[in-house]
């Protein structure tokens, strides 16, 4: 089939994890057999950190405004057997209308911030989604889970919701056996309702281990932030260096955003990265959690610095390395680029079907 997708940004990982699940996605879905466009807005803060400008698995293009987009790149719209648009691409209720007066084929909208998505919609700003676009989208993908999607149905009309969650290429994640330079390490952009458990659950515990190391990656931080003196700081880590920047760490903090813990189901695609690389996780706890990987076999729930500094004193090595081979295992079943790409390729068929059967 040929695929469309407008998306906040394929080129670019810098400060948003919309990047990384798109990579992995569509290079599973394009070795289905499938054609892919990916139409992505020119911003300069993308054009100055683009770590992926071109594919060998989607036709990458740029346009400027919508207006562009409607000029230049109509006809494919209008040919594509199905069209995403996906969350926080800018001026996307304007888009969302495009694709709504263009598309003949089945019509998604990939939301990769669901519950920030609702949030805003409840506080009546439409960034990018008019609740009233919603019921127009023959469905509704989303990285959250759960009784969410029952929520989208009932509230906003969706003809169909469904999880579509973030996803790993193991072609590109997978164990190393390489030097443990941190005892854990953190992976994730600033974010202020984020930091007071990355305080929690990675500063105060490396305050009270002078003599182990560790990092904290990614943009945005407050420069003068009062690190403890052992975490390193790594400005920018472009996904290439992902597998050895976990397969660094002895453990890997996962922090989740405050929308993603009361809409619960909502895996960051670092759990599963991680996971993959069979580095155990010490995460902060959401309902759901619990369906994607098994506490204390493949996952490490802490919620304050003496549960995270007891497990790095009670678990020995043989312990770490099982629980990050459970982890690992339970990805490579369930959380592939393989398996979403196969779960995507089954919803588009399904739509279609019904369609040419009406």
């Amino acid at each position: 089939m040929k695929l469309v997708v407008i998306g906040l940004s394929i080129t670019s990982s810098w400060g948003n994890g919309h990047a990384t699940t798109f990579r992995s996605l569509l290079k599973a879905f394009a070795k289905r057999g499938h054609s892919i466009l990916f139409l992505e807005k020119d911003q300069p803060y993308y054009a100055s950190n683009r770590d992926m400008p071109e594919a060998d698995y989607c036709e990458i293009k740029l346009y400027e405004d919508t207006e562009d987009l409607k000029q230049r790149f109509s006809k494919q719209i209008k040919n594509a057997d199905a069209v995403m648009v996906g969350s926080y691409v800018q001026n996307g209720v304007e888009v969302n209308e495009l694709v709504f007066s263009l598309a003949k084929g089945v019509k998604m909208f990939y939301d990769i911030d669901t519950p920030v998505t609702l949030a805003k919609i409840s506080n009546q700003d439409y960034e990018y989604l008019n609740p009233n676009q919603i019921s127009k989208f023959d469905i509704y993908l989303s990285f959250s889970g759960g009784p969410i999607l029952d929520f989208i149905m009932d509230e906003y009309k969706s003809p169909s919701a469904k999880a579509l969650y973030c996803s790993v290429d193991p072609d590109l994640y997978f164990p190393e056996n390489l030097e443990k330079k941190w005892q854990m390490g953190y992976l994730g952009t600033y974010s202020i309702d984020r930091q007071p458990t990355v305080e929690k659950l990675l500063n105060k515990p490396a305050g009270q281990r002078k003599y182990k190391k560790f990092v904290v990656a990614g943009p945005q931080y407050p420069e003068d932030y009062p690190w403890a003196d052992n975490i390193e700081r790594i400005h920018h880590l472009p996904p290439k260096e992902h597998k050895t920047f976990y397969n660094s760490q002895n453990y890997t903090l996962n922090v989740t955003r405050r929308d993603m813990i009361k809409a619960g189901y909502s895996p960051s695609v670092r759990l599963f990265e991680a996971a993959a690389c069979g580095v155990p996780v010490i995460s902060d706890y959401w309902n759901g959690l619990d369906t994607f990987f098994e506490f204390d076999k493949e996952i490490l729930i802490a919620q304050n610095p003496d549960e995270v500094l007891a497990f790095w004193r009670n678990i020995s090595e043989d312990q770490r390395l099982q629980i990050g081979q459970r982890a690992r295992q339970k990805v490579l079943e369930n959380h592939t680029s393989d398996v979403r790409a196969r779960e995507l390729d089954h919803y588009i068929n399904k739509i279609l079907t019904t369609s040419e059967k009406i």
